[in-house]
């Protein structure tokens, strides 16, 4: 298992490379830069400010002194906050952010899987048909469509729930959190009704029935743990993605979240926001996809001993 782990941590950093490769010096080559605005900057001014962020160095030496502060765990100064860092930023906005993603991926797993295992026990129903149509729905409906619809529906029309900020109540959270799980619902719906028609065709499942046990400690006691391996294997990315999806739901909702200096970011050219920012979400990527690789491997014997092979 170590060594699939160490193999897997190996692969995973040529890619988080070529991440920060592209993303550095395609911020590079967007028109426009960081000391752009509308009100002139006299050019001994943006000189000294070039300097103080070494953007008048040639741009492969910029590039290998951002590697060599990126080995040492800084993601350098943000160009939009003088004074604070990239850490301090990314140290800020994440909570808020990954409050939203388990939420979100609470939901997810809740109520899709909770449709995918109902949709499997009757399959080609009205049982089966409602939620995997409702499933596809909520996959082919961006969040940015979803979240003013559930605003319009809730917030303003019932007045039942609020329609902006990320306080305590938890029905401050119960919006952003289905706006942005509610995709993710869709795909673990469908993953986890696959999953379950499958493990449920195996002949154990039939012959625990033939033993004469209640449906429900088959369902429960054999089936769930197999027909829901998909589902396991899909988390990992899932939050993963659900961090790097919540910007466009923390802009609809003004969720004080990593989003909104991201957003931020992208218009006023910050380029170490905008790498540093690329760079933890693709790190976070590849350990949760590791995370959920692992978590399958413990679930399932046979990969658990593949991966005690490798």
């Amino acid at each position: 298992m170590w060594k699939f782990i160490a193999s897997r941590l190996l692969q995973a950093v040529p890619v988080i490379l070529a991440v920060i490769t592209v993303t550095f010096f395609l911020v590079r080559i967007a028109p426009g830069g960081p000391f752009d605005s509308e009100k002139a900057v006299i050019p001994e001014v943006k000189a000294a400010l070039e300097a103080q962020y070494r953007l008048d160095q040639p741009l492969f030496q910029q590039y290998l002194a951002y590697l060599g502060d990126l080995a040492q765990g800084e993601l350098g100064p943000s160009f939009k906050y003088p004074g604070r860092s990239v850490n301090e930023l990314i140290a800020a906005g994440l909570p808020a952010t990954a409050e939203l993603g388990l939420y979100a991926l609470l939901v997810a797993v809740c109520i899709g899987g909770v449709a995918g295992v109902l949709a499997s026990l009757k399959p080609n129903t009205a049982q089966d048909y409602i939620p995997m149509s409702l499933a596809m729905i909520g996959i082919c409906m961006p969040t940015f469509l979803l979240g003013p619809l559930l605003v319009l529906l809730f917030g303003i029309q019932l007045e039942w729930l609020p329609v902006s900020g990320w306080g305590e109540m938890p029905g401050d959270k119960l919006l952003p959190s289905l706006t942005l799980g509610a995709a993710y619902a869709a795909y673990v719906a469908r993953l986890s009704r696959a999953g379950m028609l499958e493990v449920l065709s195996q002949d154990y499942i039939r012959t625990a029935r033939a033993k004469g046990l209640p449906e429900w400690q088959v369902i429960t006691r054999h089936a769930l743990r197999g027909g829901l391996m998909p589902v396991v294997t899909f988390l990992g990315p899932a939050f993963a993605g659900l961090l790097a999806g919540s910007f466009v739901v923390e802009t609809i909702f003004q969720i004080p979240g990593l989003g909104r200096f991201y957003v931020q970011a992208a218009f006023n050219r910050d380029y170490t926001m905008i790498l540093g920012t690329t760079v933890f979400l693709s790190t976070l990527i590849v350990l949760f996809n590791l995370a959920s690789d692992v978590l399958a491997a413990w679930l399932n014997p046979r990969l658990r001993s593949q991966f005690g092979e490798a």
